[in-house]
Order: structure tokens, then C-alpha cells, then sequence
């Protein structure tokens, strides 16, 4: 009790370095199934494609392009 501290205690540093090491592992294949772009500019093909189907002949006509720019969306990494 002379003020000095005792052996099983640990430096801020040494604290520090304990910490991070017992943080939680980053789960890779989650943040590799994040989209990449965000939607709007995700599958331009298959959205013009879409997009000029349901203006000429309305969207009931048009559920083939519809659910190919879905499948793209999807490929993507989009919950569509």
C-alpha cells in the first residue's frame, strides 16, 4: 500500500490493445452481399427496358421485363 501499483494490473496501453482484441469479429460475407451502387443507378438495361414497356403498353403488359430488371436488381445484392 506504498502507493506503487499492483502486478496484475494493466497499463492505459496495455488496456487498450486487450480491448480491440476482444472486439467482434467481422462477418465478411455479410457486407460482401451489400449492393455496391444504390438502386436507382443499379441494372440500367433492364430498367429502360422496363421503364419504355410501361409507358407504351402499360404495366400488365409488361411483367417479363419487370421481373428480369427484379432478377437484376437481385444479382446485384437488392431485397426486391
Amino acid at each position: 500500500m506504498g502507493g506503487l501499483p499492483a502486478d496484475n494490473t494493466l497499463s492505459p496501453l496495455a488496456l487498450l490493445g486487450s480491448q480491440q482484441n476482444q472486439t467482434a469479429p467481422t462477418n465478411k460475407p455479410d457486407t460482401d452481399t451489400k449492393p455496391k451502387k444504390k438502386i436507382c443507378c443499379a441494372c440500367p438495361e433492364t430498367k429502360k427496358l422496363r421503364d419504355e414497356c410501361i409507358v407504351e403498353h402499360g404495366e400488365e403488359a409488361c411483367a417479363k421485363w419487370i421481373e428480369a430488371h427484379r432478377k437484376c436488381l437481385r444479382a446485384e445484392g437488392f431485397n426486391v
